[in-house]
């Protein structure tokens, strides 16, 4: 008995160039993976270009800052306390901003979130609806 199992040539061939055959699997494969690293590419260099423009606005925005403290220590006499300690604050995210990384400001905000779950909830739901009804007047 000289019965082999192997596939006969018809099934053979159907399999690996019919028209839902192995080749055409293996070339849309092949192409989805295409897509699929060129878009991770995009988001990628998206991501770097945002975090290169965030990290350069760094220094502006520390001396927005720096302005914004000045201006309340300036003052004089009719400057209360309360106004003093909050430019102390105010020069104190300068100086952070100014020495902080992205990286490092994003490590900031995950310790933070973590040792105070309930209040990071609580400002998010608060920034959320502020950026909401921004959204909306601009629509108006």
């Amino acid at each position: 008995m000289e019965y082999e199992n192997r596939p006969t040539s018809a099934s053979s061939d159907q399999e690996s160039t019919g028209p839902g055959g192995t080749d055409a699997a293996v070339g849309m494969k092949e192409r989805i993976i295409d897509k699929a690293n060129d878009v991770r590419s995009k988001v990628t260099d998206f991501g770097r270009k945002a975090a290169d423009k965030l990290d350069d606005s760094r220094a502006s925005v520390a001396r927005a800052l720096d302005h914004t403290a000045s201006t309340l220590q300036s003052g004089g006499d009719k400057v209360s306390g309360a106004t003093h300690a909050a430019a102390d604050k105010v020069q104190a995210t300068a100086d952070y901003v100014r020495r902080t990384g992205l990286e490092g400001m994003a490590d900031s905000v995950r310790n933070v979130v973590k040792r105070y779950p309930a209040q990071a909830m609580a400002v998010a739901a608060v920034l959320g609806f502020l950026a909401a009804r921004t959204l909306r007047r601009q629509d108006d």
